[in-house]
């Protein structure tokens, strides 16, 4: 018990020294710093960022298509519930949508339950979109929303140059990256086996221009939406901003 803990110590202490940058930036920016229990991983809170409160952590992947360590980023913005858009790595949406696939067909499954997430059951539940700006955007990541509409309307402009920018070091091909938009906040999560602090502010700025494009698209909605309800579209209206 003894070495286990002294074990620990030493891994909360390294890594502490390791990530002081991150935490120095963090801090800065008038956000709060926490290792996790197991000295693992970090999580940086920040109720004061704009355009929303923003959460970033680092740690254990919580997806199965997320090998090793994840980023992954949350930025609360009040926006429409229905507004809801996805931004995924080409590779990673082919991969996705064979899993889906296979789930569909397995002859001991009769559906994707709701323990599937949401980036997979989009991909069947959406219509895609293929932007006609950009070549390198097309090629390099998939795009589904809700409306080809809506999603045209939040990629085609800075998001957009933004992701073919990333492409070229940030995001290089093949590397799982996934952008969402759903249930009034604005969701990142991407593969980091190791954290560090350029990479870090990087994702950042890429989410706040998302966050500043989505909130220029949220701004055609009105209350009740913007297109026919269908039955897909009803599925994932069960959850509103502020749900779990």
């Amino acid at each position: 018990m003894v070495v286990k803990q002294v074990k620990h110590w030493l891994v909360t202490r390294a890594n502490a020294a390791r990530w002081r940058p991150i935490q120095d930036w963090a801090e800065a920016r008038g956000a709060e710093f926490t290792q996790a229990d197991d000295g693992q991983g970090f999580l940086i809170e920040s109720r004061k960022a704009m355009p929303g409160p923003l959460r970033i952590e680092w740690g254990a992947s919580q997806r199965s298509y997320l090998p090793g360590f994840e980023l992954r980023m949350r930025c609360e913005m009040g926006l429409h519930p229905d507004l809801q858009l996805m931004v995924v790595c080409r590779t990673l949406m082919e991969e996705l949508e064979r899993a889906v696939f296979e789930a569909y067909t397995d002859t001991l499954k009769t559906r994707v339950d709701t323990d599937t997430p949401e980036e997979m059951r989009w991909l069947v539940m959406f219509p895609k979109f293929n932007p006609s700006s950009s070549p390198m955007l097309r090629q390099r990541y998939g795009i589904v929303g809700v409306t080809k509409e809506l999603t045209g309307a939040w990629v085609e402009g800075d998001l957009g140059e933004a992701l073919v920018q990333a492409s070229q070091d940030l995001l290089p091909e093949g590397h799982p990256f996934v952008l969402m938009s759903m249930r009034g906040n604005l969701y990142m999560r991407t593969e980091m086996s190791e954290p560090d602090l350029p990479r870090l502010q990087a994702l950042v700025r890429l989410l706040e221009t998302a966050a500043r494009e989505a909130q220029r698209v949220n701004g055609r909605l009105s209350e009740s939406g913007a297109w026919p309800t269908t039955t897909s579209i009803a599925w994932t209206h069960s959850t509103r901003p502020g749900d779990a």
